[in-house]
């Protein structure tokens, strides 16, 4: 990754939260999940056309961390981005990661 871009303290992130960081002109979403694993999905729900992801219900399914979207209730991969009720249908996922206690997103 040749651009890390920091955007909160880990410390700042609620476990099973969602938090919205604007990174390079971009909504991202960022997860911290209860085992202290961060990830970083796109804001925007692709079947309401808003940005509202971050605000969404973070959970698992079969193992996997998921956040579903508050307004329809797709549930999407934090891991791969892919909607799980819905095939065919997902969101960037970005690299992230925690150096130095802030969390960083890759551009």
């Amino acid at each position: 990754m040749s651009n890390w871009i920091p955007v909160c303290g880990y410390q700042a992130l609620l476990p099973e939260r969602g938090v919205c960081a604007l990174v390079d002109g971009r909504q991202v979403a960022v997860f911290r999940t209860f085992d202290g694993t961060v990830h970083a999905i796109d804001n925007l729900d692709p079947f309401s056309g808003v940005q509202v992801l971050s605000r969404g219900i973070v959970g698992t399914r079969r193992g996997e961390p998921t956040v579903a979207s508050p307004l329809h209730k797709q549930v999407f991969s934090l891991v791969s981005g892919e909607c799980l009720d819905e095939p065919g249908f997902s969101v960037p996922v970005y690299p992230i990661r925690v150096d130095g206690g802030l969390v960083q997103i890759g551009v």
